[in-house]
């Protein structure tokens, strides 16, 4: 029967097996599985089938054979304009109906497309500097992504930039551009999905329109924008140095961490928390403030994206062996972030690997070496307990509050500095200086 059939990959389909009976997208099955019949069911997940156990596909709807007519995007100049920026990511990717994988949108007509409400909100100019899963990204694309930002944040005709990126890594691209970017003048926003458009469950729609709705409020700051829970009703605008994925596939998986978010965002315009709306942004939504933030003002943007790239980020578990550290100083290491239990120890004298010693060691040869918590909340103190003391005094940083990815991107910044990174005293300043919100004396749930 499975022979028999005229159900093509895209095609709509039931697969009817003795007892059961699926129904979903008909994909095309890779060559080392050409014994086996691919679904992809109705909540997006995949699924495969024997053939010699399916009695019958029935094709419920057939594939779409030809594309639709080109989309005209007419330019409303009642409507602000923003520069959204592909990058990649699931917000930028929809399902290839043949393959059952995912492909890019490029195009303004793609996004008009699966994205009319962004359209109704604002003009669109989409800029594509380059596509890549976020876990493929290094410093060279945070380079490059910053210098188109900053074009287009001194373009009159620009009220603000919206950057799609894949949530992997995304928090080291929100670190990346708050350090690259100096005197920052409009909204620079990231904003992601962990669900992509084709499924019920997806996130891109909202994240996307509450992204431009900061994009044209006067929040001059590097923000990510994504759901505030795993309901589909509000974002929050959260500070790029301050942010963190901390769940695999929520909707809500970036979270604030010892600060909080800089604003709520609504799309409807309905009467908010205790009434008290900071600004709305009519027709298209308002913005509720939780924190402060700067205001959209008339400088020049400007780009300082020097970086070095020989760093590292070391974690500490029980009994690891400091001779790790020998590896960074044979490969000439500039700068290494070790993330420190608790308060900020790490084993010392009386551990049988104790680190004391070899940190000396790796300072001497003149490796920089900071330190954060493995805790996600709170902060590094190295005078409470007597280990932190014997690890203050090899000369290592503690950077407070910091972030540990947010720690690797600075000290990537400051080091590529070669002005600062040739005095230590002058790397030390730089780290514990708070450029852009990376550190919080009063530290928030």
């Amino acid at each position: 029967m499975i022979e028999k059939t005229n159900a093509v990959p895209g095609d709509y389909v039931e697969v009817h097996l003795t007892k059961l009976i699926y129904e979903g997208v008909l994909l095309e099955a890779p060559e080392i599985e050409k014994g086996t019949v691919l679904l992809k069911l109705d909540s997006g997940y995949n699924i495969g089938f024997n053939k010699k156990d399916i009695l019958k596909i029935v094709v419920m709807k057939k594939a779409k054979e030809k594309e639709e007519g080109k989309i005209e995007i007419k330019k409303d100049n009642e409507k602000p304009t923003i520069a959204l920026v592909i990058t990649g990511g699931t917000i930028a990717s929809i399902l290839n109906p043949k393959t059952g994988g995912v492909h890019a949108l490029q195009k303004p007509e793609d996004f008009f497309k699966f994205y009319p409400e962004l359209f109704n909100k604002v003009n669109v100019r989409v800029e594509n500097p380059f596509m890549k899963m976020s876990e493929d990204m290094d410093s060279k694309d945070w380079q490059k992504l910053a210098k188109v930002v900053v074009e287009l944040l001194n373009d009159s005709n620009i009220q603000g930039v919206v950057i799609t990126h894949g949530t992997d890594t995304l928090h080291y691209t929100s670190s990346a551009l708050s350090f690259f970017i100096r005197d920052l003048n409009k909204p620079v926003v990231l904003t992601y999905s962990q669900r992509s458009i084709d499924r019920a469950s997806s996130d891109a729609n909202l994240n996307l329109q509450c992204a431009a709705i900061v994009a044209i409020s006067d929040i001059a700051e590097i923000s990510l924008v994504g759901h505030t829970s795993s309901n589909d009703d509000s974002c929050y605008a959260m500070p790029g140095t301050k942010v963190r994925k901390l769940h695999t596939s929520r909707r809500d998986a970036f979270k604030v961490v010892n600060a909080k978010p800089f604003a709520k965002i609504s799309i409807d315009k309905t009467e908010g928390k205790n009434g008290k709306f900071f600004q709305s942004i009519s027709p298209v939504g308002e913005i509720e403030r939780i924190s402060d933030w700067n205001l959209r003002n008339k400088r020049k943007a400007k780009l300082d994206s020097k970086f070095e790239e020989k760093i590292a980020l070391v974690k500490i578990y029980p009994g690891q062996n400091p001779d790790i550290l020998d590896y960074y100083a044979k490969n000439k290491y500039k700068g290494i972030v070790l993330e420190l239990t608790g308060l900020g120890q790490a084993p010392t004298k009386k551990a049988r690997n104790s680190w004391t010693q070899k940190l000396k060691e790796v300072q001497k040869k003149g490796i920089i070496i900071c330190a954060v918590s493995q805790c996600i909340y709170g902060r590094v103190d190295a005078l409470v307990y007597s280990n932190g003391r014997e690890i203050l005094e090899t000369g290592v940083i503690y950077l407070e509050d910091m972030l540990a990815e947010t720690a690797l991107v600075k000290l990537g910044w400051v080091l590529g500095h070669e002005e600062w990174a040739k005095n230590k005293k002058i790397v030390k300043e730089k780290m514990l200086t708070n450029f852009a919100g990376e550190l919080n004396n009063r530290l928030e749930e």
